[in-house]
């Protein structure tokens, strides 16, 4: 029987709550903060020509692919810096940025399956995105946290797992990585010596030869699974 899993960790984005709709409110939520006190800059970069100036950005630091916070604060100095503007403003402009982007909305099942989940084991969020889970409301969840920005590489390098199965002061093999990602999450993990269970909450095809380990449609069958895990376990060591 392979090892009894002694942790979980967990991407975010997509997995915990769909991004998407929080980039584009936080977008808006920057314009918005941009038409009323920096008017030319707002006129100069309306979101889609901010988005485009991002994605310009980040072709052109390819050093920073593991940070977009960095990402987007370049991305609006320079749009402060077309207009003539300098860098006093671009802190609180980040600011209106984050705190909307922090704004999100949770599956229906990723709390309780949170709280569910803590009770049992440690958990440690792994995400190459910028989300706060403090200002989001989660981070009593979760034992550590780990940020592609904090570690300085991304999913799927395994370098940022292995972080987080030496701050649980586990094996990889002990510990059950859970995203939504086939890339980034599953095959990264994989590699890097972790558990893996592919989130599928839109019922798509697999796209690789060799399957995940485990194959979820939404968080309250990965609690239903892991109780079945530890049932087994415990019948086995009294075998």
């Amino acid at each position: 029987m392979p090892a009894r899993i002694l942790a979980v960790s967990l991407d975010l984005d997509d997995t915990l709550w769909p991004i998407a709709p929080a980039i584009e409110a936080a977008e808006r939520a920057l314009d918005d903060w941009l038409r009323e006190r920096h008017p030319q800059v707002a006129e100069a970069w309306p979101v889609a020509a901010l988005r485009g100036l991002r994605e310009q950005v980040a072709r052109e630091y390819p050093d920073l692919a593991h940070d977009y916070t960095a990402q987007r604060r370049l991305t609006i100095a320079r749009a402060f810096a077309t207009c003539g503007g300098g860098d006093e403003h671009v802190d609180a402009a980040c600011e209106a940025y984050i705190v909307a982007r922090n704004r999100v909305d949770c599956y229906a099942d990723a709390v309780p399956a949170l709280a569910a989940l803590a009770a049992g084991r440690p958990l440690v969020s792994i995400s190459n995105g910028n989300a706060d889970l403090e200002r989001i409301g989660l981070h009593h969840h979760f034992t550590h946290r780990l940020s592609a920005r904090e570690c300085g590489i991304a999913k799927p390098a395994p370098q940022i797992f292995h972080q987080a199965c030496t701050r649980l002061g586990l094996e990889p093999s002990q510990v059950l990585h859970v995203g939504d990602d086939p890339d980034l999450d599953v095959a990264g993990a994989r590699a890097a010596g972790l558990r893996t269970a592919w989130l599928n909450r839109n019922g798509l095809a697999w796209p690789h030869a060799e399957p995940p380990e485990l194959e979820l449609r939404d968080l309250g069958e990965l609690v239903d699974w892991l109780q079945r895990h530890d049932r087994e376990h415990a019948q086995d060591s009294r075998a």
